[in-house]
């Protein structure tokens, strides 16, 4: 093999990690020192060390307040998108007519929920004369103000966000394709009801698949800002005022870089430390095949 056919795919990648490097290496690297600064856009960056993280952890309510409706969001998104995508994968499993119909149809939501026209259309349908209280006033229920209750702003944007289940749900159908299908004969012969066969053989194969989607919808939700600021703006009383919205504001509004900096790496440190523990409490019910446990 020539010299320039040895180096043909790294030619192919380069335009790719110049990319990586310059838009996303250098403001991570930039980011981590302007959190030890006071930098403001107008003005130099003077260096104060670990008071912007102080700060963040001792006198501002603001943080602990926005991280609570954080977790809050996280735990309530993650498991709720998880279990909606594993059941829609379950019956799109099945042989049914016009199925690559449905699993087109059902993974859409996934390519334009993100969208900020989808997040207004959303704010539109939950509004008080939208189409959700239309629809209750069908059945003589009264027009419920999704966005004045902080308990149902909370619904909202985590029903939006539930709905871009597709590509989870994708993931899930292809593992659940992957099943040996020996397995659920032998099952059958033994007489198991649809439920055990399910509770025995699919979720514990598909736990590796559970994990990969569980890491990665947690981290997508830890990032979530266009359903909250369109929807909700972060409303009522702030129950729906996200970590990324908080940044935001800090970095845009009030032009305060370095604090905005130092906000933002203390939501990466709560998600390595919380993609650490999945991946050490994975140990405990991660099954994968050829494992011998007892």
């Amino acid at each position: 093999m020539s010299g320039e056919s040895r180096f043909l795919g790294f030619w192919y990648v380069l335009p790719y990690v110049i990319g990586l490097l310059i838009f996303t290496g250098v403001p991570f690297v930039a980011s981590f020192w302007l959190s030890f600064t006071d930098y403001r856009l107008m003005r130099g960056a003077e260096f104060v060390g670990l008071e912007n993280y102080v700060d963040l952890f001792t006198a501002d309510r603001t943080f602990m307040r926005s991280l609570n409706v954080t977790l809050a969001y996280v735990a309530l998104t993650v498991p709720l998108k998880l279990a909606f995508a594993l059941f829609i994968a379950v019956i799109l499993n099945y042989k049914l007519r016009a199925i690559g119909f449905f699993r087109t149809a059902y993974y859409v939501p996934s390519i334009l929920g993100g969208s900020i026209a989808v997040a207004v259309l959303w704010r539109y349908i939950f509004a008080d004369t939208g189409l959700v209280n239309m629809a209750l006033g069908v059945f003589g229920i009264e027009a419920i103000n999704w966005f004045g209750d902080p308990a149902t702003a909370m619904f909202t944007i985590t029903l939006l966000r539930v709905w871009q289940f597709g590509s989870a749900m994708v993931i899930f159908l292809a593992a659940l394709q992957s099943i040996d299908k020996s397995l659920y004969e032998a099952a059958a012969i033994d007489g198991a009801s649809k439920w055990r066969v399910f509770l025995s053989i699919t979720l514990p194969l598909l736990t590796p698949v559970i994990f990969f989607n569980l890491v990665m919808q947690m981290v997508q939700a830890f990032q979530e800002f266009n359903g909250p600021y369109v929807i909700t703006n972060g409303g009522p009383l702030r129950a729906t005022y996200l970590l990324p919205l908080y940044i935001y504001e800090t970095a845009f509004k009030k032009f305060d870089m370095g604090y905005a900096s130092a906000i933002a790496w203390a939501l990466f440190a709560i998600i390595m430390v919380l993609t650490v523990v999945a991946f050490w409490s994975s140990k405990k019910w991660v099954y994968y095949a050829g494992d011998k446990r007892s």
